[in-house]
This record gives C-alpha cells, sequence and structure tokens, in this order.
C-alpha cells in the first residue's frame, strides 16, 4: 500500500492510529501545526487551509480525516462549523486534487437525541464526501471511551435497560459506547481494507 495520509494525526484517535499503522509497516505522513514527536513523516501544516499541505498527499493512497473540536459539547456549535466542516471540506479538497483511492472519515452515530448540533455538521460533512466522487468509508461511532472521555460510563445502567425493551433495543445497540482501543482497531481495519467503489457507511456498536 502506497503511504496514508492523516489530518488529526495529534489527536485522541489520530495518535494511536499512527502508531498501529506504522507498527503495521506502513508508510504514514502526519499533518501537525506543530514541531511533535510521531513515529512517522510529519506534515506541518494547516488543516484549515489545504494549500499548506496538499503537495504532500500527492502519492498517497488513503487520506484519513480525523480533525475535530476537542470534547464536543452542546454550546460549541460555532466550533463545530469553524473547524469540523472547514476541515473537512479541505481534506476533500486536498485528496480529490491527489486523486486519493480511499477517504476515510469519522462521522457520529445518527439520529440520536442529543448533540444535535454536532450530529448536523457531522452529516453535512458526509454529505460533502458523498458529492465529491471520492470512494470513501464513513464510520459512525457515537461516544468512544477512553482518558479523558470517562463520564458516559455513567450511562451503562441505562443502556443495559433499554437494551431489555424491545422498542428501544436497537437504538440502544446503534449509540453503544465503545472503547478507544475498540475505535482504533475498527479504523485500521477500515484503512486498510479494500476501497469501497462510492460510499460505505460502517456503524461501530
Amino acid at each position: 500500500m502506497a503511504g496514508i495520509f492523516i489530518a488529526g494525526a495529534t489527536g485522541y484517535m489520530g495518535s494511536r492510529l499512527v502508531g498501529q499503522l506504522v507498527d503495521h509497516g506502513h508508510q504514514v505522513k502526519a499533518l501537525s501545526r506543530r514541531a511533535i514527536d510521531l513515529p512517522c513523516d510529519v506534515v506541518h501544516g494547516d488543516a484549515l487551509d489545504a494549500s499548506t499541505y496538499a503537495e504532500n498527499v500527492v502519492g498517497c493512497s488513503s487520506f484519513v480525516h480525523l480533525v475535530g473540536t476537542p470534547h464536543p459539547a452542546p454550546w460549541k456549535g460555532k466550533q463545530f462549523r469553524a473547524v469540523d466542516l472547514a476541515s473537512l471540506k479541505q481534506s476533500v479538497r486536498a485528496a480529490k486534487l491527489a486523486e486519493i483511492s480511499h477517504f476515510v472519515y469519522v462521522s457520529v452515530a445518527h439520529p440520536a437525541p442529543a448533540m444535535r448540533a454536532y450530529v448536523r455538521v457531522r452529516m453535512e460533512c458526509e454529505e460533502i464526501i458523498a458529492e465529491s466522487g471520492l470512494n470513501a468509508t464513513i464510520l459512525r461511532p457515537w461516544y468512544v471511551l477512553g482518558p479523558g472521555h470517562q463520564w458516559a460510563h455513567a450511562l451503562r445502567p441505562f443502556y443495559w435497560l433499554a437494551g431489555q425493551v424491545p422498542a428501544t433495543r436497537d437504538t440502544a445497540q446503534r449509540l453503544a459506547l465503545v472503547t478507544i482501543d475498540q475505535m482504533t482497531a475498527k479504523l485500521v481495519r477500515c484503512v486498510l481494507s479494500t476501497p469501497p467503489s462510492g460510499l460505505r457507511v460502517v456503524p461501530v456498536p
């Protein structure tokens, strides 16, 4: 496989994904605004401006977009549009210019009863990818448990109860909690899989 370009490589999921892919023997390019120590080629650029990194995407086979507002919350609607949506548009632009074979994007499970602004922006991002013509995989986890992301453990009794009721069982499974290790493993499998012809949506229950 040719190189894998990762936007958002320094974040919660990205830093772990880089390590896993390098351990698998793959060439990885990681986009970062600052100097950082990663076990791969670090590309200095701005995720909100494709012109700062697009030339480094050329020659890669896959583009993984993981840029997003840290610790999403209902009151961060403006940030979702200024960071999550804006960076996705730039990533799609760079991926198309480089004729990337496989674009991978982490969205969010929807519909959902909470975080409406966040879900709305992620759905808009999915539409942009679908309209781009790129061969793409979209993953839809709900909440990913890990260091600094533990509060949702308190919801486990509610998930258990919802799973016992036929009317709410499917929703409980679709919006299930996953660990960061499970999410990273799923990402690795998707990145290394044969690119789809068109759009592939992968739930992460």
